[in-house]
């Protein structure tokens, strides 16, 4: 690929049967922090691939995250998407295409989804349609998940969208406590 990441247009926001997936922008920390704090126990069982969730939640942190994902999706350094209810704007959870190379077509992604609504399907269909998005507009030829080997919702997650364990890696990931954790490697090859 010779052109710049930049130079790609890309959908404002991704439309499934339920949800609208769209980049975070100013304005939507109150959001965010709403549904982390709905989710911090959840959050917080996994410090090592989760390390945001580990401090008390602050509004600035959540929307100085926001407008850096926003100034990063322009960029096409980091794509966030923010999981949003079509019906009601709720926030449901984030999912994103990350560590992004461009030239070899490659991403990592994430999610995290709302407490109460698990077993819903929410995030499952986000994370399918990000996956179609990585294939179809960004052209990916690998997609990687990472996860903590010990998440079993987000590894039946993984493997329920097409993922595939391709190991588990010890002592893998730090969390901000210096312990390590074991991480569950998933890949998607096109």
């Amino acid at each position: 690929m010779n052109r710049a990441p930049i130079l790609f247009d890309l959908p404002a926001q991704i439309d499934t049967p339920r949800l609208i997936l769209r980049p975070p922008r100013a304005g939507d920390g109150a959001a965010v922090l709403d549904a982390v704090g709905d989710s911090l126990t959840e959050l917080r069982q996994w410090p090592a691939n989760l390390p945001w969730a580990v401090p008390e939640p602050e509004l600035d942190a959540f929307e100085t995250f926001c407008r850096r994902s926003h100034a990063q999706f322009i960029l096409r350094e980091h794509l966030n998407y923010l999981i949003l209810d079509r019906d009601t704007a709720r926030l449901l959870g984030v999912c994103s295409l990350h560590a992004l190379k461009w030239p070899e077509r490659f991403a990592e992604i994430g999610f995290w989804g709302r407490s109460g609504t698990h077993g819903q399907g929410y995030v499952t269909e986000a994370v399918t349609a990000l996956k179609a998005f990585a294939i179809e507009t960004f052209g990916a030829q690998r997609i990687e998940l990472l996860t903590d080997a010990r998440n079993t919702r987000a590894r039946a997650l993984a493997e329920r969208v097409g993922f595939k364990l391709e190991g588990v890696l010890q002592h893998y990931a730090k969390a901000p406590d210096g312990s390590l954790h074991d991480t569950a490697l998933y890949a998607l090859i096109p």
